[in-house]
Formats: structure tokens, sequence, C-alpha cells
């Protein structure tokens, strides 16, 4: 199993930095020694294919008020990194391990199939409540639902009040003609209920999803127990639509209806974390609370028509392995633990299952109440790095690698990896792999599709952040230990975890809801999907033929008629 390099140099760092801190006597949570000693209640906020540029935080175009308060009090994470889409970087985030690791490499988890994070991943819910966290789960979950196994009560939440597959319509919630909004909870006599959600049909869900919050918040006021909340947004995910009122807002200054649209969707989320953060206030909660918020990929701005999200100045976004598709907007809000900054730390989705597992020991002055078992695990604790505002735990991560192609992006096997400075890519990093300027910004040069025409491609990140200058033919030496990286990683990968589409799944067959068919139904054994996992061809050099440049350029130009193919 491979680790992050953590080599003598970057722990003398460390070393010497904690102790200039202490000698000096200006470490942060050391003023605050009184909640240092205390668990505090985590709060994880997920949205959906939310860019860079779609929130005023990071001088964004949309107004997020909320959001922007937070990130002001908080530590901004300007290099907080995801997976290129949602299913992986779920299962990342929930298992704290690559998705090369997990099965979930290439592409999401599509309604019927049968697969989702394996059973043997242990996940954040499971970890914290062997020390006595109460586990809740609210939105998305995207990890599996073909069999109650796979659903969230059974990998170790109290209850979840949301919806299993990948994405469905705000109002109806529906997909495929299929309810698939739910409350799970176990009553009084420890049964497990699945309610589905009839009354709820054309309530708008990013506000169903923050009323619940802040309903699970004043009903966790007198607990003595701390909580953790997994809010997973649907917002800002296709289709677009929102509530008029929110709309309005945005018609003196943004005259595209569409991107009127998903401006309003964004501060419809930012109006709701706006009331779970009141919420927090009014029970005295949130001293005590620790708030972090992350996109799970990109702004979506290929394969949808029109385009009205943005990772400006970042390249490409959802599907692509480049800082659009995987950067994501990001803070943490720790009142009595964090000082006010930003942090330039490289953290990785997976890093956040170790991070809150130190919070919740007290940096392992608690002990479980069971032994937790997990997989060894590609996450580090980065909690040190946040609040003393030190250099990451970790120099490099991958960002994946994926030995077929996928609907609306890159046509040949890819992979990519991150270390230190650099970032090397092999294959394609997109499609999309243009530049997309905000609404409001259009005299920027706004390049669709972008260069096609490089196999290998080399980037020093800190330099050349939005990814201009392939520098790989400067760099050789560079390329090949990097290269030799990747292989190392990719000698790790498991199996693709994809199954194809099971016809028994039709929500039809149950009273046109979503359930997990292979619990109700007798399992017909389904072939996992063909697949060769190169070890070695695909990492030489090959070039792109012109069909795979000319499919590239394509993929940026699909109509609006393709857009509900993707992802649904």
């Amino acid at each position: 199993m491979l680790h992050p390099d953590r080599s003598s140099n970057s722990r003398m760092t460390h070393y010497q930095a904690v102790l200039l801190l202490c000698f000096l006597g200006v470490s942060y949570s050391l003023q605050n020694s009184d909640y240092a000693e205390k668990q505090p209640n985590i709060i994880y906020i997920l949205s959906d294919d939310l860019g860079h540029s779609d929130v005023g935080f990071t001088n964004g175009f949309v107004e997020t008020p909320n959001l922007n308060r937070l990130a002001k009090e908080g530590v901004v994470l300007t290099q907080n990194y995801v997976q290129q889409v949602c299913s992986p970087t779920r299962g990342a985030l929930m298992s704290g391990r690559y998705p090369i690791h997990t099965g979930l490499q290439h592409e999401v988890i599509y309604p019927g199939e049968p697969w989702g994070l394996p059973l043997d991943e242990t996940i954040i819910p499971q970890v914290l409540k062997e020390y006595n966290y109460s586990t809740h789960a609210v939105g998305k979950w995207h990890m599996g639902m073909h069999k109650w196994a796979f659903t969230p009560l059974y990998r170790g939440f109290d209850d979840f009040f949301g919806y299993y597959l990948g994405g469905q319509n705000y109002d109806s919630h529906r997909n495929e003609k299929g309810l698939d909004l739910r409350s799970d909870y176990f009553d009084e006599n420890g049964k497990f209920v699945d309610e589905l959600r009839w009354d709820l049909d054309g309530r708008y869900s990013a506000e169903l999803y923050s009323e619940r919050s802040v309903e699970l918040i004043n009903g966790l006021k007198s607990q003595e127990n701390p909580f953790f909340i997994y809010l997973a947004y649907q917002s800002v995910h296709a289709p677009h639509m929102v509530p008029q009122r929110y709309i309005d807002q945005y018609s003196s200054h943004i005259t595209d209806e569409k991107e009127r649209v998903f401006a309003a969707m964004v501060s419809s989320m930012d109006e709701g974390i706006g009331n779970i953060t009141k919420a927090l206030e009014y029970t005295g909660l949130a001293d005590n609370t620790i708030i972090v918020f992350s996109s799970d990929n990109g702004g979506n701005v290929n394969c949808v028509g029109k385009v009205t999200s943005s990772n400006y100045p970042y390249r490409g976004g959802k599907r692509a392995l480049y800082e659009g598709g995987v950067r994501s907007p990001s803070f943490i809000w720790a009142r009595n633990r964090l000082s006010p900054s930003r942090s330039d730390a490289m953290i990785h989705v997976t890093d956040w299952l170790p991070t809150f597992w130190s919070l919740a020991s007290l940096q392992g002055k608690l002990k479980p109440n069971n032994p937790i078992k997990t997989k060894p695990l590609d996450g580090v604790d980065q909690w040190l790095a946040i609040s003393e505002n030190l250099p990451s735990n970790r120099t490099e991560f991958v960002i994946n690698i994926d030995p077929k192609p996928v609907m609306c992006g890159h046509r040949v096997p890819h992979a990519g990896l991150r270390w230190k400075e650099w970032k090397l890519i092999i294959g394609q990093g997109g499609p999309p792999s243009g530049w997309y300027p905000a609404p409001g910004l259009s005299d920027l040069d706004q390049n669709p599709c972008g260069p096609h025409d490089s196999y290998i491609e080399l980037y020093n990140i800190i330099e050349d952040p939005s990814e201009t200058r392939n520098v790989s033919d400067k760099f050789p030496d560079i390329v090949k230990m990097l290269t030799d990286k990747i292989r190392a990683y990719n000698a790790t990968a498991v199996p693709l975890g994809n199954k194809k589409k099971d016809p028994a799944s039709n929500p039809k067959y149950f009273n046109y809801t979503w359930m997990p068919w292979l619990d109700m139904v007798p399992e017909v054994p389904v072939e996992p999907e063909t697949y060769s996992l190169t070890k070695e061809l695909w990492l030489d050099g090959n070039q792109l033929s012109e069909e795979d440049i000319e499919f590239s350029r394509d993929a940026c130009f699909a109509s609006d008629a393709d857009v509900n193919s993707v992802e649904f």
C-alpha cells in the first residue's frame, strides 16, 4: 500500500514549526484550551457540481452572504482536492481511500446498477460512533442502493433523509418516474423503517434538506454526546430548477434566464446554510461545532447545452483531471478552534476521515469503545496543518487512474498525479479542457475545448494553477519520476466495481419507487462491465489519434438533448 511521501524534511518542517509556535506562545489552539479538550460536533456540507467561481468567497458572481461569512470567519482551503465526479468523491470521503482502491475509479453509479462502495470498507460514521457520536445523513447518498446493506443506516448512520440515487427532479423527487425520497430511521423497538415521502411532492429539495438539518440541530440541543451531520445537497446538479423567489433577486443584473436560474439555485443553498448556522447559534451549539464546506467535483461545463457554472481561472470542470474538475471551493469553520486565515496546504478528500477521527479521539487521548478496523488509509490527519497553518501532512495524491473512456469525458485511458508543485496527466486531462469565465466576465477569452494534442502533460501548479503551459518536454526527469509513481499506484488498483443496469430494478415493479431490489426479488447474476486493467502499455507515452482529438472537440458541444443522459 502506497502512502503519501513523508520525508524526513517534511517531518522536520512540522516539528520545527510546532516548536516555534509553542515557544512564541501564539498557538491559537492553546488560546482555546477549553475547547481543545472537548469532542467537537462536526457538520460536513457537500454541494453537488459547484464550480470554483460559483460562490462569493472565491470572488464568484453569485451572492452567497452566508457562505462568505463562514469562509471569512474560518479557514479558506485553497488547495482542497476532490475527485472529478460524484460517486468516487463520496466513496473517497467516507472511506478515506482512493477510488482505485475501492473500485470506484470509473464513472458513477447509475440508476439500476447493482454495485456500490464495498461493504468491507469502514466509513466515517462507523468510526465516529465508536467515540459516542450520533450520526445523521441528509440529502444525496449515491454510494449504492441495490441492497439494504449499502444504504446509510446499515453503514453507521442513525437516520437518513434524502435520496439514494445520483440525481432527480428537485420538486417531484422522481427519477425515471420512480420516487426516491425517504426518511430512514430505527423505531423505538430498534426496527428499521424506510418511509417513502410521497407527502413532500412539490417541495424543493434544498429547502427540505436545510429544514431537516435545522430540525436535527434543534433536537440535539440537549444531547450530551457530540454529533456528526453529513449534509449532501442536491444543489446545483442538473436539472436546473428553483423556486421563483430566488430567481427574482437576480432579475436586475443577470440577463440570461439560465444563468439566473443557476445563480438562484446557489442562493437557495446559501440561504439554507444560513438557517443552519442560526440554529447552531440559537441552541448554543455553535461554539463547539466544526463546519466543513466543499463541492463533490468541479462545475459541469460540458454536455450541458448552456454553460452556467464556472471554474475560472482553473481549467476544465466536472469529469476532467484539470484543476477545474478536482479543486473545490472549500473552507472549514470552527469558532473556538481556528483563527480566520487561508491555508495553502494540499488536502485531499480522503484526508477527512482520519482528520475527523483525530478530532473525535482528541488526538488519540480517547480510546474507541471497540477496536476500529480499516483497510490501509490513503488519507492523512490534516488538523495540525489547518489549525496551525503548517505545511500539508502530504506531498502527493493520486488524482485518478481510469482504464476506460467516459461519456462526455476522456476517450483513452488516463491517469493523473499531484506531487509537490508538479502535476502529471497521462492520456487526456479532459474534456472539458477549456477555461469558462463566469457570467459577467465575457470579455475574458473563453476557450470551450482547449488543446487536446498532447498525451503527456506536466504543469507546475504553484506557478501555473490555470494549467496553460505544458512543460513536459522541458522536465523529462520529472515526467519519468511521476510516471513511475503512477505505475506503482496502478499496481495497487483493484478491478472496477461497475456493473450493467439490472432490468429488475425498474421502479414500476415497486409501485413506482426506487427500492433495494436485490433484497426483494430473486437475484440474477449480473456480469461486471468488461474492461482491461492495463498495467503498462498506455503509460509508455502513446500519442492521441486524430479521432481522439476530434471526439474531444465534439464532446464540448453536446446538445441540450444529451443532458438528461448524463449521470441520471
